[in-house]
């Protein structure tokens, strides 16, 4: 009865993957260069910049309009993003530039802290890796004859 409510639930696991040889400990967790580059952090607030930008140019008259179950006039169909948000707030394009620029020092201490905190996570999967091993190696083969 024990040994049914211990492998009860590994049959609710896959078993190909309890199959597969574990993988070296080096090959753990491999971090692309780029993201250990502080340049990234440039990079990444330039694609912010970018992407903010387009998102803002984005026509949205005719959809407000679809909304609310009439034809776009001709002033909404020029209507962007930028306008909407322009309503709320005159300095709305100033404030998101200076959100996006302290964007960068935040990109940067993270890639540093993630630099930092690799080692030890994967010093902590090699630990449960091992762990699991030991578990899988303990329990009985389910060929083995019952008596």
């Amino acid at each position: 009865m024990r040994a049914s409510l211990i492998l009860l639930p590994l049959t609710l696991c896959a078993a190909p993957a309890l199959a597969q040889a574990a993988p070296a400990a080096q090959d753990m967790i491999r971090v692309p260069p780029e993201l250990t580059d502080p340049a990234t952090a440039d990079r990444l607030a330039d694609a912010m910049q970018s992407l903010s930008q387009a998102l803002l140019d984005m026509r949205v008259g005719n959809i407000q309009a679809a909304l609310e179950g009439r034809r776009a006039t001709p002033s909404e169909r020029r209507m962007t993003v930028r306008d909407l948000a322009r309503r709320n707030d005159p300095d709305f394009e100033r404030h998101l530039n200076q959100q996006i620029a302290t964007a960068k020092p935040r990109i940067e201490r993270g890639i540093r802290a993630m630099n930092q905190a690799l080692p030890e996570v994967n010093e902590d999967l090699q630990r449960a890796r091992q762990s699991l091993e030991r578990a899988l190696s303990n329990l009985p083969d389910p060929n083995y004859p019952r008596r």
